[in-house]
């Protein structure tokens, strides 16, 4: 590698370099931006506009997973023309065009085309960043480095339901208009992240002796391919977080509060979950540097199996907001760690292209998870589809202490 990775000639070394700092700023206000919209769309779609919890999830899924294609693209692009900027400008300026189109949506076929295009962004810079973080960084503090960008991305989703929560106590009683207004202010913060990509992230560039091998599986280690398998069948089990939030309103109905409150309440429900990720990311990321990302990973599945079967029969609020603490303890364990996992494994010169792979992988998983767990809720019940991602991330701790390296 050329002389960029200067701080690659130490790797005792777990200083953060500046284009870890400014990716991270990046995320906290594009985080901000989307979590204003997150935890109100699927209230907004099943009391505004109607949709039930089967096209919910179909929007979800399609969202996350039909982007996430894009996602292995961007990443052995970013790998072939050996330059990140670009991608992650585009990625994260499609999206901030996007999300204000929310506010005047009537149909659930508007907001499926929007959350679309909104996650194609999150397509075309995902592996790109993640490669950017791991270019710059030593291979010691690459739990540090992730831990710190998902701690600072996560406090952007603890802004953002705060924002949304403040505008929604503001303009209770205004029917579906404060849902628009929330929607069309997320446009502030997503644009103050996109000037941050223009005017002080750097451009940098790598450079390898050995051959590319391009966007396929051949050029990577057994233990890549095995975390592949074992993301995967996790993502099986891990569908939308949309679930969560209408379990939630569920809660909240049955506890007897009223219809007006429960949308000021779910952004704050949400901001909880937030607080704990976020305070709990980089740590998490430190504990992988030092037992290792296995460790860290199963502990990590085996909590969310606990907190899974605890939303499948939860009907009192005070368990419901322990139970989405805990889910933010288990964002902490494995958001960053997994990409930290991604990085050790992945060959020098093929960064993009691993983290592109894993999160298409990811994503079409995600995809088949959230119509799966909708058609399930409507169908059966929501305990039923709560108990098998339960069940799918046991498997997938028992399959990673089995194999996983």
């Amino acid at each position: 590698m050329a002389g960029h990775r200067s701080d690659r000639s130490k790797p005792e070394s777990i200083k953060l370099g500046k284009t870890v700092k400014v990716l991270g700023f990046v995320s906290l206000f594009t985080d901000a931006s989307t979590e204003m919209i997150y935890p109100l769309l699927p209230i907004f779609l099943s009391s505004v506009i109607g949709a039930g919890p089967a096209f919910i999830g179909l929007i979800e899924g399609l969202a996350e997973g039909t982007a996430s294609v894009l996602k292995a693209f961007s990443g052995y692009i970013s790998d072939r023309v050996q330059k990140r900027k670009a991608l992650i400008f585009a990625g994260y300026g499609l999206s901030a065009v996007a999300k204000p189109f929310f506010a005047v949506t009537n149909a659930a076929w508007q907001v499926l085309l929007i959350r679309f295009i909104e996650r194609v962004g999150k397509g075309i810079r995902a592996a790109p960043r993640d490669a950017m973080i791991a270019d710059t960084t030593s291979r010691g503090a690459y739990g540090r480095a992730y831990g710190f960008h998902r701690g600072m991305d996560t406090l952007g989703a603890v802004i953002g339901p705060g924002i949304a929560f403040f505008l929604m106590w503001l303009l209770r009683g205004h029917g579906d208009s404060a849902y628009r207004w929330v929607f069309f202010l997320s446009i502030v913060p997503g644009f103050i992240a996109v000037a941050l990509i223009v005017f002080l992230l750097k451009e940098t560039k790598f450079h390898s002796e050995s051959h590319f091998p391009g966007i396929r599986l051949a050029g990577f280690n057994r233990g890549f391919k095995t975390l592949l398998v074992i993301v995967v069948l996790f993502t099986l089990g891990n569908s939308s977080d949309a679930f969560l939030l209408l379990k939630a309103q569920d809660v909240f109905e049955s506890a007897g509060i009223g219809p007006q409150m429960i949308p000021v309440l779910i952004p704050l429900l949400w901001m909880t979950f937030n607080v704990v990720h976020s305070a709990l990311a980089m740590p998490c990321g430190i504990l992988s540097d030092n037992i290792g990302r296995k460790k860290t990973l199963l502990l990590g599945f085996l909590l969310y199996g606990m907190v899974y079967m605890g939303f499948a029969f939860v009907n009192n609020t005070v368990v419901l907001w322990l139970l989405m603490a805990a889910y933010g303890v288990f964002y902490g364990l494995t958001h960053g760690v997994i990409s930290a996992y991604v990085a050790d494994l992945a060959p020098e010169n093929m960064k993009g292209t691993a983290f592109g792979l894993y999160h298409t992988a990811d994503g079409v998983a995600k995809l088949i998870a959230s119509v799966l767990f909708g058609v399930l809720w409507q169908l059966v019940s929501p305990a039923f589809a709560f108990l098998s991602g339960s069940l799918l991330a046991v498997a997938a701790a028992f399959f990673l202490w089995l194999f996983g390296e």
